[in-house]
């Protein structure tokens, strides 16, 4: 992954040399390729269909003289708040003055307080952005990218493009934000009291006969709750009620409606050119029978029912490719460290990944937090080519979070080049010596 700041806000190159220096080392440890962010933020800044792409052509031209590939995201959100984040990049300043006359074009938890980090998916089919809905907003951005960058499309610099579909580009109810005081592990909230998901929360209600269950639960404690605080995600509690599995089914279901929308229009956009999605590895208390975190972030997983096998249907229907996070997590750290959370990474990550391999999809990873030790190369190893899998099933591609100057130190970089090797099935014997055949390594 490129480094966030490397296209400033007059959509400008930064400090290319350096950059191209930077990119020459990758690319003599045998990195594939890159990915970075094409930020709406940036590009669509000051007027609605006014593109700016200079910057990004700059980078592009750059990536493809060293023989580089590029996978590109399409990112619809706010960058800055969190893990990882070093710059701010906001939404396009047209798109925040509509907020200031109508805030309800962002998510909203029980207090109203607002979250301008990306879209509500209620106003997906509202004409509410200056006579687009936001599904429109999304594909003339898309098809902008598409036209602009053609002749990299057509010599296949251009390999692979991620839709963002939420706060930090992946799928996901923004139900754990930092500006909002959450902090880990805590479970985290509901984000439907906009207008627009409200409206729609009545109707499904009015739908089904019940009335009153137009409102999201009460009971369902704060950002940082535990599961066994709350009246709704303690043992037995009201989220396996008639009306916990009403909510938490429309909760989850128009999550996927609004994944299936964007990658619709995504299709039209990019058609031939293989797409991707982002899925957050909400890892903490998985060990649970509620599943808190993941129920408030959208993904409908407690005890007893696969919430991720519907979001890989989805998935399939439009031939696109998992990104999923945390590979290289392991659940006894996070005993160590935080043993109240009940968190188990390690068992996410297999109930995804085999979610999607049994709907016959492509499935890529990335590091959730920086690595740069052996133990955590090994990890993503063992779990890139499964050696005990009976079917031979793998990752088709990792991505690595990112690219910085800590990772180019002299140790660093040597532990990443036998990562690499390993990666690509260079190394003589031992446990990790295969090949991801024609898979991919890039490095984010």
């Amino acid at each position: 992954m490129m480094p966030l700041g490397i296209i400033n806000m007059e959509c400008e190159l930064v400090d290319s040399d350096y950059l191209k220096n930077q990119l020459r080392m990758l690319k003599s440890i045998n990195v594939d390729g890159v990915m970075v962010d094409a930020w709406c933020g940036i590009v669509e800044a000051n007027n609605p269909q006014q593109y700016n792409w200079k910057g990004y052509r700059k980078l592009f031209e750059i990536v493809r003289e060293l023989d580089l590939k590029l996978q590109v995201v399409m990112s619809f959100h706010e960058c800055g708040g969190n893990v990882g984040d070093d710059v701010h990049i906001p939404l396009p300043k047209w798109i925040l003055e509509l907020g200031k006359e109508n805030p309800d074009i962002y998510f909203t938890d029980r207090d109203g307080r607002r979250n301008p980090e990306s879209l509500t998916w209620g106003i997906d089919k509202e004409r509410v952005l200056r006579g687009r809905t936001a599904v429109e907003v999304y594909f003339d951005y898309m098809r902008s990218f598409r036209v602009e960058f053609n002749e990299f499309f057509e010599d296949r610099s251009i390999t692979e493009i991620e839709i963002g579909l939420g706060a930090c580009g992946k799928m996901n109810y923004p139900s754990y934000p930092a500006k909002h005081g959450w902090k880990y592990p805590g479970i985290g909230e509901f984000q439907c009291y906009d207008k627009y998901l409200a409206k729609c929360l009545q109707k499904a209600a009015d739908a089904r006969g019940h009335s009153f269950w137009g409102r999201p639960p009460d009971h369902a404690g704060s950002y940082n709750s535990q599961p066994q605080d709350t009246k709704f995600f303690c043992d037995g509690g009201d989220y396996d009620s008639a009306y916990g599995r009403f909510f938490l089914n429309w909760y989850s279901q128009y999550l996927i409606e609004h994944g299936d929308r964007v990658l619709a229009m995504a299709n039209l956009a990019f058609e031939g050119t293989p797409t991707s999605v982002k899925l957050s590895g909400i890892h903490w208390w998985y060990k649970t029978t509620s599943h808190a975190a993941e129920l408030t972030a959208g993904f409908y997983n407690r005890a007893n029912r696969d919430g991720y096998s519907p979001i890989a249907s989805m998935l399939k229907k439009h031939d696109t490719a998992l990104n999923f996070t945390c590979v290289e997590l392991c659940t006894v750290d996070q005993q160590e460290g935080f043993p109240e959370a009940m968190g188990d990474p390690e068992g996410l990550v297999w109930q995804v990944l085999n979610a999607a391999w049994d709907a016959d999809i492509l499935v890529a990873s990335e590091n959730a937090v920086p690595c740069y030790g052996r133990e955590g190369y090994n990890k993503i190893l063992e779990l890139a080519k499964p050696r005990n899998d009976p079917d031979g099933r793998h990752l088709s591609a990792f991505t690595y979070l990112r690219l910085n100057q800590a990772l180019l130190e002299e140790h660093n970089l040597g532990e990443f080049h036998l990562f690499v090797k390993r990666m690509h099935g260079e190394t003589g014997g031992g446990p990790f010596a295969w090949d991801l055949n024609q898979q991919m390594m890039s490095l984010t």
